[in-house]
C-alpha cells in the first residue's frame, strides 16, 4: 500500500511533465493534423523561417511564435532553395502547371503537363499556394518524415490555410539548413507521417473536393 501511494504521488507530481512530453512527440499518421495559429499583433512584423534539416516551419513575430508545424521539403536532386525570399503571390485553389493528370472519358491517368498522353490536363491540387520564388511555394499536401517534394514546401491539412492566413505579399521567408528556433521550439512541433497514407482517388483529386478547407477559426 505504501508503494502504491508513492506511485500515485509521483504520477500527480510529474503528471504535467509526462503529458507535455507525450504531446510534443506525438505523430499524426495519416489522420487530421491539428495545429494552433495565433493572430499577429502587427502583420508587417511576421517572418517565416524554414529549417530544412528539421523539416519545420516557424512563423514568428519577433520572439513570439505564431505557428510552428512540420513540413515536407525538396529531395536532394530537386532541393528547396536556400536563402532569403518574400511571399509575392497567393492563390487558394492553385493547381500544378507541371504535374497532374490527363482525363480520358472516365479514366484519369497520371501525367506531366508536357507529356504526349491524350486527354484534358488537370494539375495536381496545391491548395493555399504561397509563392516565394518562381515555381516554388508553400502549399497543402502530404507530409513525410523525410524530404519528398520537388522543391516546394508542403503543409499538412489545416496547417496550410492557417499559414495562408498568417502571411501576406511581402512577408519575408528565410530558408536555411537550421534555424535558431530548432532548439527552443523545434522539439515541441507535432510530427506527421503520411508515408503509409494511400493516394486519394484521382477522380476526386481532379475536382474541387481535392482542396481541404478549414472547418473552424483559423487564428486564435
Amino acid at each position: 500500500m505504501r508503494m502504491l501511494k508513492r506511485v500515485v504521488f509521483l504520477l500527480i507530481l510529474c503528471g504535467p511533465f509526462i503529458f507535455t512530453s507525450c504531446e510534443t512527440s506525438r505523430v499524426a499518421s495519416g489522420g487530421p493534423y491539428h495545429v494552433t495559429a495565433y493572430k499577429p499583433n502587427d502583420p508587417s512584423k511576421v517572418v517565416v523561417k524554414v529549417s530544412l534539416s528539421k523539416q519545420n516551419v516557424y512563423v514568428m513575430e519577433g520572439d513570439r511564435c505564431l505557428m510552428a508545424v512540420a513540413c515536407s521539403v525538396g529531395i536532394p536532386s530537386k532541393p528547396t532553395p536556400r536563402g532569403n525570399f518574400t511571399i509575392y503571390r497567393k492563390e487558394e485553389d492553385k493547381r500544378s502547371g507541371s504535374y497532374g493528370f490527363r482525363v480520358q472519358g472516365n479514366q484519369v491517368v497520371p501525367a506531366e503537363a508536357g507529356s504526349n498522353i491524350p486527354g484534358r490536363y488537370v494539375g495536381y491540387p496545391m491548395g493555399f499556394w504561397c509563392e516565394f520564388s518562381p515555381a516554388y511555394g508553400f502549399h497543402q499536401g502530404f507530409v513525410h518524415p523525410v524530404p519528398r517534394t520537388h522543391g516546394c514546401i508542403r503543409l499538412k491539412g489545416e496547417a496550410a490555410p492557417k499559414f495562408y492566413a498568417l502571411v501576406h505579399n511581402g512577408t519575408p521567408v528565410r530558408i536555411a539548413t537550421t534555424q535558431p528556433e530548432d532548439e527552443s521550439i523545434g522539439p515541441k512541433v507535432k510530427r506527421v507521417d503520411d508515408s503509409r497514407t494511400p493516394d486519394p482517388d484521382p477522380h476526386i483529386t481532379i475536382t474541387s473536393a481535392a482542396f481541404e478547407k478549414p472547418s473552424g477559426p483559423l487564428l486564435e
